[in-house]
């Protein structure tokens, strides 16, 4: 059976459209026994996301709130197919946990060709961490050239939960993303995408389906303690004892 030690993907009042607060939602992650947990808030050009002022501040919050440690980082919105992103280059490479994400309201779904291309792009930025919720059929791709980019490039496949129902669709991509991560390597996480503190951890579906497929658990990063404590080492350059 698969547990995890950390949610990657989480949103809490500083986007309008989530409704807890930090501190809830590192209360409810030591309640359900987790260690770790990434803030991830959408960055500027979604609708209701916060300013690039929040992202900047961030540090100002201890590593520790309620005993789990934060990490800052950011959901960045994708804005072309050509890999530009919606927070500068100085500020993105202060963060600690970078993940980027198709979503409508920054930018319209084209093709299959014009997707591959801005995955193939977007891995190609060295700080960025994570691909995000790359299950949407909306933004269908060509899976063996942009995973194999996923690879090449270092970037971790995130396995995004909450895309099970609010991505009609995803289930079944995510199964097939899931079955070339697992052919090539490819590490992932599994996430919540959480935007209330009641949904931080709650990834039953995705595991389920890892579970019946089989998937290598050694490349669930956030599966282990010490396996994640050594991709967040190099992700914020710390010790994080």
């Amino acid at each position: 059976m698969i547990t995890l030690i950390a949610d990657t993907h989480t949103h809490t009042v500083a986007t309008d459209h989530a409704y807890s607060t930090i501190g809830e939602n590192t209360a409810q992650a030591a309640r359900i026994g987790q260690k770790i947990l990434c803030w991830t808030e959408h960055a500027p050009k979604m609708l209701g996301g916060p300013s690039s002022l929040f992202f900047a501040g961030i540090f100002d919050l201890p590593r520790y709130i309620n005993e789990i440690m934060v990490i800052r980082g950011a959901e960045l919105n994708i804005m072309d197919y050509e890999g530009r992103v919606d927070l500068s280059e100085k500020l993105v490479k202060q963060l600690e946990w970078v993940i980027a994400s198709y979503h409508r309201p920054c930018i319209d779904p084209a093709n299959v060709k014009t997707h591959t291309k801005g995955w193939i792009k977007i891995a190609e930025n060295q700080d960025i961490h994570v691909i995000g919720h790359c299950g949407d059929p909306r933004y269908a791709f060509e899976h063996g050239p942009a995973l194999q980019a996923f690879k090449d490039c270092g970037k971790i496949v995130e396995i995004n939960a909450h895309s099970f129902t609010a991505r009609p669709g995803s289930r079944e991509n995510c199964i097939k993303i899931a079955e070339k991560c697992a052919e090539l390597e490819i590490p992932i996480v599994v996430s919540s995408d959480a935007h209330h503190y009641l949904s931080i951890g709650d990834v039953g579906p995705a595991l389920e389906v890892l579970e019946e497929m089989r998937f290598p658990p050694e490349l669930i990063l956030n599966g282990d303690y010490h396996r994640f404590l050594e991709t967040l080492r190099r992700t914020t350059g710390q010790e994080l004892c």
